[in-house]
């Protein structure tokens, strides 16, 4: 049947909020895929400021899984926002930015991130209590981020959340204070010094606390509050929201927050101990200094959380918790139940996750295996493909400005570029001719074998243009392989690949990619790899350890489980709650391959300006010679697998 005849029914589900869409349609080439057509308005991204990788721009011309994800929950989850504050989960919109999490050093903590993406879909959902009363309404292929690592809310062949499993993150939301009239006193209480005849004498704070000060006094009356405040007599009883209203106003006018301890200054003894009844009141631990001039709280990053949530200060930007790290864990689950089928919501973030109602929770953007057809397409795969119809036009466009400085741009490094619906869609032909016109170098990283096709192209575009080419071969094992990526070429048709790109005299570098504890790291079968890598012409190896990403743990943990379950625990203790491989065993794997890389001729050249060789134990990997268009004597730099979704 006609590619043209397979447009997807109206009443069928469509990838919802996607702008540009020409037409949806299925194949019985692909089967269980619907390919969303698009015109888009551009293919060419700049990668986040501070990344480390040796590129500044990106083209994808397909995206899977976009606005087709599984993960969801209730619209009115409470989102941790940057400033330490919360929104609800479906007033959130693109551009908002909120608070995810990073691995940085091997320790995961708090870091400020974007929303990208932001949609709705129906699903059965699960209501999930923590002990410490927090109730979390979710969809069961939602992930949350445990003391084991990444679990959905249910299932059955996958890690699941169950009663007393512990999950990670900040603990419990506060609720914000109501700005009550007696908020409002207390407020302008902590905030306005001195008194007597001069009146008013407001505290040196922030641009923020003098603003809320002045619409307080403008709402409630100069005249109304000047005998309590300017004389500083402080209620006999007062209640929970003057109390809050207080702790706020003194925070802005004389807090403090030092080494992540938020501090407040007073010399007047009455105040004094107004903070200390107010803190009490509200459950907060905290300690008087010795010359009691300061209120100290004595609580790790989730109280100051809970104090900047509960009293809600001007200035509250000093309260959170980025930079922070992100607890083992804290929060353990007592309840779970199944719900109806209902309206839910998700985001798509810069880190791939974000702190829902206290909890670190996954979206999407982490999905790694399902941001490409040619891995998994049988678990937990979205099968939702967004193809950009349009990408040659739009980058050449966008490559004809003045502006454009014709830096390096990258492709593969988050979506193959000749997945197999390249076969179909034919992007990659224009889009290299567009790069070549313009004189901008690029390189293309893939597993897939369709750029056998584009190789005369290629060869063209290396006359005007630094080009570097990159493919991955993790294993020569055909069933391993077969079990473990099923859909991709097979590693034959790689090394295939890797020798007719030689062949045509252009550099091919090869990352040697996820080697796999005791199942394709021993000597012989990465003696054979590397062997059969150089017999096919490749211009140098990068060797990579698997790396345990967010979203393929899960999936990955899986397979280990079905296919090889006597290597669970080994796993376990190898890999612990990261993503990398135990330092131990990333030096061994360093050791074993050095004088094999060395054996084949595959170790990177040693210049005068760049005196780097292949990664020893204490040694970053880096990028395989041939994979980046620089020139032999460029300084050699280091492999991110943090961003390489390919690999």
């Amino acid at each position: 049947m006609r590619w043209d005849e397979q447009r997807v029914d109206r009443d069928q589900p469509a990838l919802l909020g996607l702008s540009g869409l020409i037409r949806s349609v299925r194949s019985p080439e692909f089967a269980g895929v619907v390919f969303h057509e698009v015109r888009a308005k551009s293919v060419l991204n700049r990668v986040p400021g501070g990344s480390p990788m040796p590129f500044s721009w990106t083209v994808n011309p397909y995206r899977g899984c976009t606005h087709g994800c599984v993960y969801c929950l209730d619209g009115q989850t409470p989102i941790l926002l940057a400033d330490g504050g919360t929104k609800p989960l479906a007033r959130l919109e693109v551009g908002d930015d909120i608070v995810g999490t990073s691995v940085v050093g091997g320790e995961r903590r708090y870091v400020r991130t974007t929303v990208l993406a932001h949609w709705t879909t129906s699903k059965r959902a699960y209501r999930i209590t923590l002990r410490d009363g927090t109730e979390i309404v979710a969809s069961g292929d939602h992930r949350f981020l445990t003391a084991d690592g990444w679990r959905h809310v249910a299932g059955t062949m996958r890690p699941h959340l169950t009663v007393g499993t512990e999950l990670v993150g900040t603990g419990k939301f506060a609720l914000p204070p109501e700005e009550t009239e007696s908020y409002q006193r207390g407020y302008l209480c902590g905030m306005v010094q001195g008194g007597g005849t001069q009146g008013f004498r407001v505290a040196l704070a922030g641009a923020e606390g003098i603003d809320r000060t002045e619409r307080y006094l403008s709402e409630l009356g100069t005249s109304a509050v000047s005998a309590e405040v300017m004389d500083a007599d402080l209620p006999l009883a007062p209640g929970l929201d003057w109390h809050k209203g207080l702790l706020a106003g003194i925070f802005d006018a004389r807090g403090s927050v030092r080494d992540g301890v938020p501090r407040i200054f007073t010399r007047d003894a009455r105040l004094l101990d107004a903070i200390c009844l107010a803190l009490k009141e509200l459950d907060f631990d905290h300690h008087v200094t010795e010359d009691r001039r300061a209120v100290v709280l004595t609580a790790g990053p989730g109280e100051r959380l809970r104090f900047r949530q509960t009293v809600d200060p001007a200035t509250a930007g000093r309260l959170d918790v980025r930079g922070e790290l992100v607890p083992a864990a804290d929060q353990t689950v007592m309840k779970i139940e199944r719900l109806d089928t209902r309206r839910l919501y998700d985001i798509t973030t810069g880190t791939g996750d974000f702190i829902a109602d206290g909890v670190v929770s996954h979206n999407c953007f982490a999905r790694n295996t399902h941001t490409y057809l040619d891995l998994d397409a049988g678990h937990d795969f979205d099968s939702q493909v967004v193809v950009k119809v349009n990408a040659a036009e739009v980058l050449r466009a966008k490559l004809s400005s003045p502006r454009w400085t014709r830096e390096h741009v990258a492709m593969g490094t988050n979506t193959d570029p000749y997945q197999r619906a390249e076969g179909r869609y034919q992007l990659m032909p224009g889009i290299i001719r567009a790069l070549a016109d313009s004189g901008t170098p690029f390189s293309i990283l893939t597993k897939g074998t369709t750029m056998t096709r584009d190789i005369p192209l290629l060869v063209e575009a290396s006359t005007r243009v630094p080009v570097g080419l990159g493919v991955s071969i993790a294993l020569l094992d055909k069933e391993v392989q077969h079990s473990l990526e099923p859909g991709t070429p097979s590693p034959q048709a790689r090394l295939e690949l890797v020798r007719r790109v030689a062949d045509a005299g252009l550099p091919c570098g090869v990352f040697v990619a996820p080697v796999l504890p005791w199942l394709t790291d021993s000597r012989q079968r990465l003696d054979d790899l590397l062997g059969s890598i150089a017999a096919a012409g490749a211009s140098g190896v990068t060797v990579l350890a698997l790396h345990l990403r967010p979203g393929a743990r899960e999936w990955f943990a899986g397979w280990l489980k079905r296919e090889h379950p006597s290597l669970v625990p080994g796993y376990r203790r190898l890999y612990g709650n990261g993503s990398y491989a135990d330092r131990r065993y990333r030096r061994q794997l360093a050791a074993l391959v050095e004088p094999l890389v060395r054996k084949h001729g595959l170790a990177p050249k040693v210049s005068r300006e760049a005196a780097t060789g292949v990664p020893g134990a204490d040694q970053e990997a880096t990028w395989p010679a041939g994979a980046l268009p620089v020139d032999a004597v460029a300084p050699a730099h280091r492999v991110d697998q943090e961003q390489l979704t390919l690999l």
